[in-house]
Formats: C-alpha cells, structure tokens, sequence
C-alpha cells in the first residue's frame, strides 16, 4: 500500500482535478497514492464534517490498481452522491432507512462516462432523507457540517459533497439539482457550481426523464477549468433524449475558457421576487460583481423580474410531489412492503401523501404552470447574453433551521424564499452557475447565479473565469481542511 507522505498530502490539497490528472499522466504520483492519501483525508477529517457517509475505498483501491485509464480525470478520487449516478457495485440509498441494503447492479451513462474519464469513487456524500431540502440532515446519517462555519448549513441537498470538496477530502464531487441543489450547496461551502442546460447531461438508460426536465446531474468543484473539463466528459445525448440542448460553438468548454468574451448585455436584479429583501452581505455581493463585471467591459443593467415565481414555485411543488410518490412506491416495491410513516421523516411523509392524493386533473394544472412559468422566465431574460441575480437571497441558515420533522407540506415550501431564484431555472432549462463572491467576516461563504441563455454554458464558464482570475477563490481555506 502506498505511503501517505506530508508531501503528497499538501499537493493533493493544494490542486486541483485536472492538476492531479496530469500528475498522473506524466508519472509524477500514481493513481494509488492519490486514492490512499484520499481516504487518508476522510478518515482524518470525516468524523467532523460527517460528509462521507457510505464507503468504497476496497472498490477505489481496486480501480486505482488497474491499468490508467487516459480519461481528463486519469486516476482522480471523488464522491458519488447518495441521490445520483448508478454505479455498479455500490450502495445508494438517498438516506432512507429501508433502502439501506439496496446496492447498483448496473452503471447509468452519467457513471459510465464518469468511469471513462478516469474518476475513483470513494463513496457516496451524505444527503437530506430523500434529496427535497437546502439543507443535508437527515435522520439516517445526521447532519453534514459546513467546513467554514458550523453553525450553518453547507446547503443541500448536495451538503456532502460541498462539505468534502470545500476542504479538500476530494477535487470534486458528483451533485445535483431539483430546485438549487448543485447551486446551494456551492454557495454555502465556497465553491463553483453549474447546473447545466436541460437535456445536457443524460439520465438513461434507466430513466428517460425526470420531473419533465427539472433534474440535472453534474458536480461540484473547486475551479471553474474542472467544471468546464467535467462538462466535456459527461455531455451529450442518447438515442430518442427528450431533451436536445443545442451547442453553442464547435470544440471544447474547456478549450472555450482561452476566449475572451465579447462584450455582453448582462441583467441583474436587486430585489426578490417575493419573500424579504435581500441580507445585506448578499446585496454586497451583487453590487460587488455589478461593478466587477463592468470593470470587465460588459454592459450591465438593472431588472426586477416580473414572472410570478411565487404561483410557479407552488405549482412545482404540486408536480413534483406526485414524481416523488411515484418513485417511493417504487422503492417500495423493491423492499417487498408498502411505505409505512414512520419510514420518513415528517416533511417526506407529508410530501408523499400530497402526491398520492392528488387528482390527474389538479396535476394537469400544476404541470401546464410551471410550463408556462419556465416560457415566460426564458422570454424575460431573452435579451440579455446573462442575467445575474443571488444564489441564496439570505446567508446559509443555521444548523436545524431547515428541519425535515415538519408535518406542514404548505407551511415548509413557503418558507424556501431563500431560494428563490433557484427553481426557477430548473424549469425553464436554461444553465446557470453560482459563483463564490464574498467571505463575510463570520467566514461564511456567499456566492451569486450567472444564468446563461439556453445551451449557452460556454459564455457563464467565461465569465465566471474572468471572476476566478480576478478573484481566485481556491486560495481561501476553510477552517476544516485537508493541509
């Protein structure tokens, strides 16, 4: 077994996925020692943060043995997320208790694309009990705590894997994204996190959809050039995907991050489509890359968005309370036992009774909704090559604030104005990435959204290049942190 060096420790903290890739292409450190001085890491450090919370490390070390793959990500250890990608031979059970045995017996595309890039699964990351929260405690496993701060949450429901790249476990980590879960978490932990286009990462082969569109797999990072590389290993359709975002020019996002952009018409907004204004540090944040992306050479502009995101974000609720009772009837099915209550926390029970209860005409409605509200998002920002808005309209809440043991499935949702601006382009498909922007004086991170136009990934990966290089946030360090 290879010996964990001081040495290689600080390296491995100190790059990232694309860096120790080529480390291992040009025979500097082997696959082995990044996966050993990995699991080092977690073992070190995961007891605190609680964001690993099923193991393969006998699976990593198996892979890590092989020949070297020549993937962008040759040799490179990450997490899986416990609501994601099917990987054969590893556990997922999205932190329900009766799902606790349940173990993949095939790779979906997303993990065999990942496989071919190179990446070494340690693991999955924890996850709210079913995914539905911004923040990651569920009954299960517990909460995940945030490297910077623990008093607040890392958001969820990717919290684990945030939690695990923010300090330093993994260079990156499997998330993804109903209603912001990609974006919250990276704002909450410090990190860039794209949702890409609708259709832009596949779900097949076992499933052809999920929630119409609304669901999006990709990953968490600590640089934009590792998103932009992990955008280029994982895109791209199956045969008869429902969804075909277009190309926005030839070649590679990660080549495309060379490019200047051109000068752009950027809207922004200082106001919440509903709920409380903005925290203070928040707005700080905005006016902060306002005048940054000025000073850049871009045009910018103020717009208050006009769609009734508050009607739309019911009307998905409604929708996907059926989707979510549909799949829990499912897993249902595989246990061999109809769902009992107390197989979920309060929230999930509430939410999986809403969806059962409701009639194929009220779902309808609901569904023809947020149709609509998504054609009218995109029709609203049309004119602007980007639109910048807050990833969370208030900071990370505290720890609990997000509590799943609420019976009240109405009372809940309305409380998720924090984010606001985050559903929204679940639905409407169009990309948007959160990007680390401030570090208040409680050393909470803050991030802000670049939404792009549809298909158009490469242009927010510039931008958020352009920031990155301004302001490079990997040089910032959590309190909790691989050294």
């Amino acid at each position: 077994m290879p010996h964990v060096t001081p040495d290689l420790t600080r390296l491995y903290s100190r790059s990232d996925a694309l860096a120790l890739a080529g480390l291992v292409k040009k025979g500097e450190v082997s696959p082995s020692e990044l996966v050993e001085t990995a699991i080092a890491a977690i073992e070190a450090l995961d007891p605190k943060l609680n964001a690993v919370v099923i193991r393969h490390f006998d699976l990593a070390r198996e892979a890590a043995a092989a020949p070297p793959s020549d993937g962008l990500f040759a040799g490179v250890p990450f997490l899986l997320k416990n609501i994601g990608s099917s990987w054969k031979g590893t556990r997922l059970d999205g932190s329900i208790r009766f799902r606790e045995n349940f173990v993949c017996g095939d790779d979906s595309e997303m993990a065999r694309r990942m496989r071919a890039s190179g990446l070494i699964p340690l693991g999955r990351s924890n996850v709210p009990e079913n995914g539905w929260c911004i923040a990651t405690e569920p009954r299960l496993y517990g909460p995940t705590i945030n490297p910077w701060n623990e008093a607040v949450t890392p958001g969820g429901s990717s919290g684990g894997s945030a939690a695990a790249v923010a300090a330093r476990l993994v260079p990156l980590a499997e998330a993804s994204d109903g209603g912001g879960s990609i974006r919250v978490p990276a704002s909450c932990c410090g990190l860039l996190g794209l949702k890409p286009s609708r259709g832009r990462i596949p779900y097949g082969p076992p499933d052809a959809d999920i929630w119409f569109g609304c669901v999006y797999f990709f990953a968490l990072t600590r640089t934009v050039r590792d998103s932009a590389a992990f955008l280029d290993a994982t895109a791209g359709n199956l045969p008869g995907d429902p969804y075909v975002p277009p190309r926005a020019e030839s070649g590679t996002w990660l080549a495309s991050l060379a490019q200047k952009p051109r000068r752009l018409r950027i809207g922004y907004t200082l106001s919440s489509p509903w709920g409380p204004p903005f925290a203070p540090q928040v707005k700080a944040a905005l006016k902060d890359t306002v005048a940054l992306l000025e000073a850049f050479g871009h045009h910018l502009e103020e717009h208050r968005v006009t769609a009734d995101l508050e009607k739309a974000w019911i009307d998905y609720n409604q929708v996907n309370a059926v989707e979510i009772a549909r799949d829990l009837d499912a897993q249902a099915e595989w246990a061999g036992r109809p769902l009992r209550q107390d197989d979920l926390m309060a929230f999930n029970w509430a939410q999986y009774q809403r969806g059962r209860s409701q009639s194929a005409t009220g779902f309808s409605a609901s569904f023809a909704g947020i149709r609509k509200a998504g054609r009218d998002i995109a029709a609203e920002l049309a004119p602007y090559d980007a639109f910048l808005t807050p990833t969370l309209t208030q900071l990370p809440r505290p720890v609990g604030y997000w509590d799943m043991n609420e019976p009240d499935f109405d009372a809940y949702i309305a409380r998720w104005t924090d984010a606001a601006f985050m559903f929204a382009f679940n639905i409407s498909g169009l990309p948007a990435i959160s990007v680390p922007a401030l570090l208040t004086t409680e050393r909470i991170p803050v991030g802000v959204q670049l939404v792009g136009r549809y298909g158009d990934e490469a242009t927010l990966l510039r931008l958020a290049a352009m920031i990155e290089n301004a302001r490079p946030w990997i040089q910032n360090r959590p309190g909790v942190c691989v050294e």
